[in-house]
């Protein structure tokens, strides 16, 4: 059935379809990271390239969140989400079938990062269906299917041990083809669909300063969620000598907590603010890395993890209330470039704390810079209200404020 004129408040079908398919992926994406322990055990591979290794599918997600973006604008969210649906099924078959060992692993990984580019895909399919008062909540919603994050970590790892990690991409499939076909069957269009873009005009959102600053905010928010979630179980493997399948379970509720608090990130920014909001939660990141990188034991470091995941959860939600409200005309355009630049963070910090922990022994000093950079963040993002250069809260929601 075509959507109508008498849908203006949304389609609930529309958005569970798009929580789905985000959520598979996001399972997908980070399956390296939740089998790693399994993955290099025995290999000797060093703490460089286990990071390496852990990003590279994160980073092909975010190289390919802005060409997928565009192929959405041009021929539809639907089509273009069933197609990347029945692409992941390539990677996971030769991850299954094929013989072990790291070179099956490195093109695995480069073709399970697409998986990665699911939410340039799904979140402007769903948001176009709402009006703005509802973006914060609808956006939230629809990208809690980073909760995908706990669903590998939880399972994988238990399954890995009963099986073995090469059998776990093959029941991947499963899940797979059951989104896949509820996909198909939920999904739709908005009245309102997009129009196609040109390179041109993502360049042109590039020379904004508010869109590059959302890219940046977005680097340390997601980033840090994704490349946490990646490289938690080698990091409390290999600083703890935690279990594979309790580092995932660890990971899975430090990922969960993160995951949930997204949607009420943009409850909150809806009511008290975006911009005002995420000062005090880069600030508040940026102590929980610090107490990550000064913890004596796995107590206090899960602790200290699990509430920075939940920080950074809150602030996703938050970046994601003010895109569709800064550039209402051009939210597929920007999704795609905010999207692939917390994607490139998300490779970034298991890179970082790899080559830390090769170059100084500890991973200490890797969390130290994640909580000077969201200290960063902070000033900049008080910086630019203040100068009036960004944005300013008003009723809950955000304005322009032209210099």
């Amino acid at each position: 059935m075509m959507p109508t004129a008498a849908e203006p408040e949304g389609h609930t079908p529309t958005l569970i379809a798009c929580f789905l398919h985000f959520d598979v992926c996001f399972m997908l994406w980070v399956l390296i990271g939740a089998l790693g322990p399994f993955v290099f055990d025995g290999t000797h591979v060093q703490a460089g390239l286990k990071g390496l290794l852990i990003g590279v599918p994160i980073l092909t997600g975010s190289l390919l969140r802005v060409p997928l973006g565009m192929l959405s604008d041009r021929f539809g969210g639907r089509l273009v989400g069933v197609a990347l649906l029945l692409f992941l099924f390539a990677p996971l078959s030769l991850a299954w079938l094929a013989p072990a060992g790291i070179g099956t692993l490195l093109p695995v990984s480069l073709m399970l990062g697409s998986a990665g580019a699911s939410f340039a895909v799904v979140l402007p399919l769903a948001s176009r269906w709402y009006p703005a008062h509802r973006q914060g909540l609808v956006m939230g919603i629809a990208a809690a299917g980073n909760s995908g994050t706990v669903l590998a970590n939880m399972f994988a790892p238990r399954l890995a041990t009963w099986l073995g990690w090469q059998t776990v991409f093959g029941l991947a499939l499963l899940p797979l083809a059951l989104v896949l076909i509820l996909f198909v069957a939920l999904a739709k269009e908005a009245p309102r669909g997009a129009r196609a873009r040109s390179s041109s005009e993502y360049y042109g959102a590039l020379t904004q300063p508010d869109a590059v600053w959302l890219c940046a905010y977005y680097c340390i928010t997601f980033g840090g969620y994704v490349g946490l979630s990646s490289f938690l179980p080698v990091f409390l493997h290999d600083q703890f000598e935690v279990a594979p399948v309790t580092a995932g379970l660890i990971t899975a509720a430090a990922a969960f907590c993160g995951s949930m608090s997204r949607p009420f990130g943009g409850y909150l920014a809806d009511r008290v603010g975006g911009v005002r909001l995420l000062q005090i939660l880069f600030v508040a990141i940026a102590a929980c890395y610090a107490a990550v990188a000064v913890s004596p034991g796995i107590q206090a470091a899960a602790a200290a993890v699990l509430v920075t995941m939940i920080g950074l959860g809150l602030g996703n939600g938050v970046v994601f209330q003010l895109v569709p409200l800064r550039f209402p005309r051009e939210i597929g355009i920007v999704t795609g470039l905010v999207g692939a630049a917390g994607g490139v963070g998300g490779f970034l910090l298991p890179t970082l704390m790899g080559a830390m922990k090769q170059s100084t022994g500890a991973f200490a000093p890797g969390f130290l810079l994640l909580s000077i950079c969201a200290l960063a963040g902070a000033v900049v993002v008080r910086a630019r209200q203040v100068q009036q250069a960004g944005w300013s809260a008003v009723d809950g929601g955000i304005r322009t404020v032209q210099s």
